[in-house]
């Protein structure tokens, strides 16, 4: 027997296992658009709501030069520092250093934080909007615009730095102060000192623009927590190379903060620079002025030697070449106390591996050679003038020492008073109009772009890990003869979906899958105002014949026709592998239809369950199957008759405690026997196989079984499992019938019988 179908195959070349078709992945993204779409604009709308409710950051900026330190001290300064030139990496260390950071946040107030408790959520974007308080916030704790306070003062003790306390608003005079866990400390006035011992807290409150019961939170940061905070929003850039200009930049939410805040860091690198070199240079000077007083001590007791020694002596003088001999003296021991002094001064610094010391260490050594070679040249020389020399040279080289340490000491002192540093500001700080974060216009783009991209994700992974068979192909892969395609139609959707609002229902269960999609129906749904019409108490046969399902049918009736010839009875059970397949659509309608090609076809609703085929026929449930097998009704009460001649139909009956085994009694057997010689066609409506027994159990009293499945909801391994447990219990499975098969790209690509097939309506000329 050849399965009939009313569908001409348009076959495409399907593709291999290991190749990714990017031609169905397209069709199955346009299938899914309207999914695509929400979630882009549910992360659209996301990024929008991140960006309005955002706290906007501002950034400001100032410019500093640091220049080449210039050197006030003359030529006995640069032998007694000899400092280098200060990088500019180093002063952006300094910068950034806890001295500066921490002598800023304080000099900027930073150490007290003033917090408006808002309305959760948007109220802070709300206010910063210039929201006034509406109606409904009167009396609560929010702060909406034109609120505020005024804290001049907030001290605590250590345990409660960093954390919160609650200033609540009595009225513009008054005000409560509640700690950390909500207990009340007392009652403050505006304007006065507020003074809490246990624990130790001190506020003064001078403004209070609020109405009653409206909160602010108060935290008084530790020094770390003050310095960390200023830290972390503060950078310092070089602006070009060996320039010396630093650009400094703070950013924040507060614009008179951050202009307060920057320029507290500037004013106090400059003050800090200042004293640093005034502070050198008073070191220096006190250093000057403990050693005047000795050199002037050593010149005079040098002076008194010299002149006694010539009184002894009845006035000595020096020869030309002892005088010569003087001069150099003098001079070579000048020297080598300079380079003692610098030689102080560097080992502070450096250690004697290093280029200068070395340096000094050689030009020190070179110096003493050539005055041992003097001294050398001086014990030659008579008694006399070796002994006038030396007191000479003694009196020469105090003087010029006490000379040098005299003009130092002024030049340090004019150095001191006019100290004004080597850094200059050449740009205070200026707050950008516009904030630099969010950025609206990026962040919609990204979204748009995230959205996009997490719409295809869904949509792709979703076909992947629940993809149900969409072609003739997949089930005749299971051994399954395909007796026919159904199309989905307007109409079937109403009849097929009449337990909820249909076309919402539908269109969720597409968006969503069908699991997520009943969830959110259920949320959504609102039973109280549907409304059902004609057309949901009715059987689509008899409404609309034409419809391209009907026509479907009709193709199965023919295929079933020849079918039945051969089955060792009249009886054809439809069942399917779960619920919501369409087995009561299609039994329904195939009834009517064999009913209307003059067959006498009687039509049972054997899900004692859940049937409802009852409600095509504008019947009631009671008075049905169930309650004629317990015996409660006759065969002339149980059997309905329908407006279609030949159509007659068995009610599921009331809901019994135990279908499975009513379905089991030999009075079930004995009516399907009955109605079997009464009626042409006994069509047998049973529940799904993989949910219940019942139709493996009606399976065995029939001629011929079909399996409905539906399109794309039932994958071939849920198909297979019902196959195999039909089978075990002894039924077999003649063929299937594809159902509710729906208009799409990825059908009309090549994957699936669907309108991509040419479905054709031919309909009668009005005419």
């Amino acid at each position: 027997m050849t399965p009939v179908a009313h569908n001409n195959e348009h076959k495409r070349p399907q593709p291999a296992d290991d190749e990714i078709d990017l031609g169905y992945l397209l069709a199955v993204c346009l299938d899914n658009k309207w999914l695509i779409l929400i979630i882009t604009a549910l992360v659209a709308l996301t990024g929008y709501a991140y960006a309005w409710l955002e706290t906007p950051v501002y950034r400001a900026d100032a410019l500093l030069q640091v220049e080449q330190r210039q050197n006030n001290l003359g030529s006995l300064d640069m032998a007694l520092l000899g400092q280098e030139q200060t990088a500019s990496t180093t002063q952006s260390e300094i910068l950034r250093s806890r001295m500066i950071m921490g002598q800023a946040a304080q000099q900027a107030g930073l150490d007290l934080v003033v917090t408006p408790n808002y309305f959760p959520v948007v109220g802070e974007a709300m206010v910063r909007r210039g929201q006034l308080r509406p109606e409904w916030s009167r009396g609560n704790e929010y702060v909406w615009a034109g609120d505020s306070i005024v804290v001049d003062e907030l001290r605590v003790e250590d345990l409660l730095l960093g954390r919160q306390l609650t200033l609540k608003v009595i009225d513009e005079q008054s005000y409560q102060v509640l700690d950390p866990n909500g207990q009340l400390l007392g009652t403050g006035v505006t304007g006065e000192l507020f003074r809490s011992d246990t624990p130790f807290v001190e506020l003064m409150v001078a403004r209070i623009v609020a109405p009653a019961n409206v909160e602010f939170t108060l935290i008084k940061r530790s020094d770390v927590q003050m310095t960390g905070n200023l830290q972390g929003r503060f950078s310092v850039a070089s602006r070009g190379r060996d320039t010396g200009i630093l650009e400094l930049t703070l950013t924040g939410p507060d614009r008179a903060e951050l202009q307060r805040s920057l320029n507290a860091i500037s004013d106090v690198y400059l003050v800090q620079n200042i004293n640093r070199q005034a502070a050198e240079a008073e070191s220096r000077l006190e250093f000057l002025e403990q050693q005047t007083p000795i050199i002037q001590s050593d010149l005079n007791s040098a002076e008194n030697t010299l002149n006694e020694y010539r009184a002894t002596q009845d006035s000595v003088d020096l020869s030309f070449e002892t005088r010569t001999m003087l001069e150099r003296l003098v001079s070579l021991e000048t020297e080598l106390n300079a380079l003692q002094i610098q030689e102080s001064d560097l080992a502070q610094r450096f250690t004697p591996s290093h280029p200068s010391y070395r340096s000094l260490l050689e030009k020190r050594s070179q110096l003493q050679g050539e005055q041992a070679r003097l001294e050398a040249q001086v014990n030659n020389l008579p008694e006399t003038q070796r002994q006038v020399l030396r007191l000479n040279r003694d009196v020469e080289v105090s003087q010029q020492i006490y000379m040098q340490m005299l003009n130092a000491t002024q030049e340090l002192r004019i150095a001191r008073a006019g100290t004004v540093g080597n850094v200059r500001i050449l740009d205070r700080a200026l707050v950008g109009v516009n904030p630099i974060a969010p950025r609206t216009n990026l962040i919609l783009v990204i979204s748009l772009m995230a959205g996009v991209m997490l719409g295809l994700m869904v949509v792709l992974i979703r076909h992947m890990l629940h993809r149900g068979v969409s072609s003739v192909e997949e089930l005749q892969a299971l051994g399954l003869q395909v007796y026919a395609t159904i199309p989905l139609s307007e109409r079937q959707l109403k009849i097929f979906d009449r337990f909820s609002n249909k076309k919402t229902k539908r269109r969720l269960r597409t968006a969503f899958g069908k699991s997520l999609g009943d969830r959110v129906n259920k949320v959504l749904g609102k039973p109280g105002n549907r409304r059902m019409n004609d057309d949901d108490n009715g059987v689509l046969a008899l409404i609309d014949p034409a419809d391209l399902a009907i026509e479907a049918l009709r193709s199965l009736r023919t295929s079933l026709h020849f079918a039945m010839l051969e089955a060792p009875n009249n009886r054809l059970m439809l069942t399917g592998p779960s619920p919501a397949v369409g087995k009561s659509f299609i039994s329904t309608n195939l009834a009517a239809i064999c009913a209307q090609a003059g067959q006498k076809v009687l039509l049972i609703d054997a899900d004692l369950r859940k049937g409802h085929i009852h409600r095509s026929f504008a019947g009631q449930s009671e008075g049905g199957l169930s309650d004629y097998l317990v015996g409660d009704i006759t065969l002339r009460q149980l059997i309905r008759q329908t407006e279609q001649d030949g159509l007659d139909y068995v009610a599921r009956g009331t809901a019994p405690p135990n279908p499975s085994e009513l379905l089991m009694t030999q009075r079930f057997n004995q009516f399907l026997e009955q109605v079997g010689e009464q009626y042409d066609l006994v069509i047998i409506d049973t529940p799904p196989a993989l949910a219940v027994t019942d139709a493996a159990i009606v399976g065995k009293h029939v001629g011929a079984t079909l399996m409905i499945t539906r399109f794309r909801e039932n994958n071939p391994k849920e198909i297979e499992r019902a196959l195999q447990q039909l089978e075990s219990a002894g039924v077999t499975v003649k063929g299937c019938i594809l159902n509710a098969i729906e208009r799409s790209a990825s059908s009309y690509y090549g994957y699936g019988y669907g309108y991509g097939y040419y479905h054709y309506a031919y309909k009668s000329d009005e005419k």
